[in-house]
């Protein structure tokens, strides 16, 4: 027997999914031949959970299958700009994306860490009373064996409950009760995320990233962010009318952004459709676009 929601007949029920994929179809497409044509195209992404699937250990989050040749793909059509978001620390984020040639724009730390993709290094310096904080609270959680748990950061740290969801609740309430005030003194904010609760400096977050990105980009362009987290929806605030907002991820949440793809078949085809986009222009003759060559 099917489950309807309340009120709901049976037509109208059958008939919303259709209009949804209808009205995806139609954004889609849209968006794909304002990409052909755009002056500049920027695909926004953020890795974990997007990119790659979530793993018990941070240190396992490997790119869906398919996703690396996808994004190799887009980068030799040339004329797409990749920017890599995270909230890992920047040294960890190339660790995990050096697949990607030619190198991407990185960002870790919420915004606050940048490689760009010359090469150049952008990022604060990092006050030394948070770093001895910083440095107490990791001996204190490696002394009551919670250290599989903690991720430390250049600017903050982050409790993770897919490391050990059994003991994360007692780690995160002792956590809160003895450092809660002395983070405070430090700026640091508590955060939750999709597995966990992070501490990082008030201000730092995705969609500084994306305010950074659009900040540099020429009218017209083409741009798209993807993905799947709580963290993410401050980069779709960001962006929300310049550009394409998407959802990456299992299941629907209430989110800001524009649509929702399944990893990893409903990304890869996304990312096929950009590449396919950006080619269809490259054959475009000389002053077709614009006057481009």
């Amino acid at each position: 027997m099917a489950i309807r929601a309340s009120g709901e007949s049976r037509s109208t029920s059958a008939r919303r999914p259709r209009e949804r994929r209808s009205s995806t179809r139609a954004l889609l497409d849209a968006f794909f031949a304002a990409l052909r044509e755009a002056p500049a195209r920027v695909l926004m992404v953020d890795y974990d959970g997007t990119l790659a699937p979530f793993r018990g250990g941070r240190e396992l989050a490997l790119p869906h299958p398919g996703v690396p040749e996808a994004i190799k793909r887009i980068l030799e059509a040339g004329g797409t700009r990749l920017v890599v978001a995270s909230g890992r620390a920047l040294a960890d984020l190339e660790a995990r994306t050096d697949w990607i040639v030619p190198r991407p724009d990185l960002w870790g730390s919420h915004g606050l860490e940048r490689r760009a993709a010359d090469g150049s290094l952008s990022a604060p310096p990092i006050p030394l009373p948070l770093t001895d904080l910083l440095d107490r609270i990791g001996q204190w959680i490696e002394e009551r064996g919670w250290l599989d748990l903690f991720e430390r950061k250049p600017f903050g740290f982050a409790l993770h409950e897919r490391a050990d969801p059994e003991r994360y609740p007692e780690a995160r309430t002792a956590l809160l009760e003895w450092w809660r005030s002395s983070l405070d003194r430090r700026g640091l904010v508590a955060l939750p995320f999709d597995g966990g609760l992070e501490f990082r400096p008030a201000g730092s977050s995705k969609g500084r990233v994306v305010e950074s990105v659009l900040a540099e980009l020429p009218p017209g362009a083409s741009v798209a962010y993807l993905g799947d987290d709580r963290t993410d929806e401050d980069a779709f605030l960001a962006l929300r009318g310049h550009g394409l907002r998407v959802l990456v991820r299992d299941r629907r949440r209430p989110t800001e952004a524009d649509l929702w793809l399944r990893p990893p078949e409903d990304l890869i085809g996304f990312l096929t459709r950009w590449e396919r986009a950006t080619w269809a222009e490259a054959r475009l003759p000389a002053g077709a676009n614009g006057g481009a060559a």
